[in-house]
């Protein structure tokens, strides 16, 4: 039997195992488009907004009232409740109805009108990242648009055009360009780290039971059979009608991403494809290392799952890599997901030329490689009875 013929039996042999498996046809396809959907629905809305907040006025004036007014008209807060104390605002913090509260102090219009300091404070819970920078972001623009406004009517009262009052009040302007994601859409950078972080794990869980129930069930000699004792036929043959599904719902998930979602795509949609292809193949490859090494279906399925969950941690997505301490900067290079990371960034954000994102392909590749050191050792464990049967 030749090595065509070979991986075609293994092929065949694998398709009846997949028709009988419930197991197996809920990771190939019921797992991963329910996941991939429920991503695409969690992150429809993209920024946060309407963020329930409370504000204590304790002035309760024209101006107190109308600066209410300016903070819930900012995208991410809506005031909600007016409370009457600080202790009723940590209250209703403390509980989970709101995530912030605005204290404006008593005299606060009489302070404005004499020229005097007068402070407006923000209490805002930390427990959410995101939430916590929306609304201490908003907040204070209004904060300073309102204070901003109220200069420039002082100055144009004491003869000063409005021209000449913005001027003096902001002698130095700034100005500020958001970069690759100006709306700050929470869904642009999520999305693409969530959708294939899912496909990642379903590649790996998928790749490692269908090795690995040879083992358990002592089947394995029956696989080496069927490719006529070829190692490489029997593996390619077995991973073969995974890797074709993975990589349509590659396909799917890219679709849903920058077509349904409209994430913006400004670089190459090739590169982009190409790279998730490549991706799919060096986490399956990073299955066949694990139970390969382990020879245990419970054990490899445990390693497998964590080293998958652990990839997002390293990525560097949501806390910069390049804050990151030397050896966890290291750390992160033993995972595909931080490659395939750059190179999102890179094409769909930032369009970057192509020849940016061939070396994280070329890394991905390394992974694509690494079981051919341990090909002897599978062959042995799939042919040698003492390693089957065990959990």
């Amino acid at each position: 039997m030749n090595f065509l013929k070979a991986t075609k039996s293994a092929f065949n042999r694998e398709l009846k195992q997949i028709r009988t498996s419930i197991a197996l046809r809920v990771l190939m396809f019921v797992l991963p488009v329910l996941s991939l959907l429920f991503f695409a629905l969690f992150f429809q809305e993209g920024v946060a907004q309407n963020i329930p907040i409370a504000v204590c006025d304790y002035d309760n004036t024209t101006l107190s009232r109308k600066l209410t007014s300016m903070i819930g008209a900012t995208p991410s807060a809506n005031v909600c409740y007016e409370i009457s104390s600080t202790l009723e605002g940590e209250q209703m913090v403390k509980s989970g109805e709101i995530q912030a509260f605005v204290l404006i102090p008593k005299n606060f219009e009489q302070n404005i009108y004499n020229i005097t300091k007068t402070e407006v404070v923000a209490y805002i819970s930390g427990l959410n990242i995101s939430a916590n920078g929306m609304l201490g972001k908003d907040i204070q623009t209004a904060v300073t648009t309102f204070s901003s406004g109220i200069q420039i009517q002082m100055l144009q009262k004491r003869g000063m055009s409005e021209k000449q009052a913005y001027v003096a009040m902001m002698p130095i302007a700034f100005d500020k360009h958001i970069l690759f994601n100006p709306y700050v859409n929470y869904g642009y950078y999520l999305l693409p780290s969530f959708m294939p972080m899912m496909l990642m794990i379903f590649t790996i869980l998928l790749t490692i039971l269908a090795i690995g129930q040879e083992l358990k069930y002592s089947t394995a000699g029956d696989w080496m059979k069927s490719a006529d004792n070829r190692i490489i036929a029997a593996l390619v043959g077995k991973l073969l009608p995974y890797t074709l599904v993975m990589m349509l719902m590659s396909i799917f998930m890219n679709v849903i991403m920058y077509t349904w979602c409209g994430i913006p795509l400004n670089g190459s949609r090739l590169m982009i494809y190409l790279s998730t292809f490549v991706f799919v193949l060096s986490y399956q490859a990073v299955a066949i290392f694990i139970v390969t090494l382990v020879s245990n279906l419970r054990l490899a399925l445990s390693l497998g799952g964590g080293y998958s969950v652990l990839a997002f941690t390293f990525s560097g997505l949501t806390f910069p890599l390049i804050a990151m301490e030397w050896w966890i900067k290291w750390v992160s290079l033993i995972f595909p997901f931080t490659f395939y990371t750059d190179i999102f960034i890179d094409q769909a954000l930032r369009g970057a030329p192509v020849m940016y994102s061939l070396k994280n392909i070329g890394y991905m590749i390394i992974f694509v490689v690494l079981p051919v050191i341990l090909l002897p050792r599978l062959k042995k464990i799939a042919t040698d009875s003492r390693y089957w049967g065990k959990l």
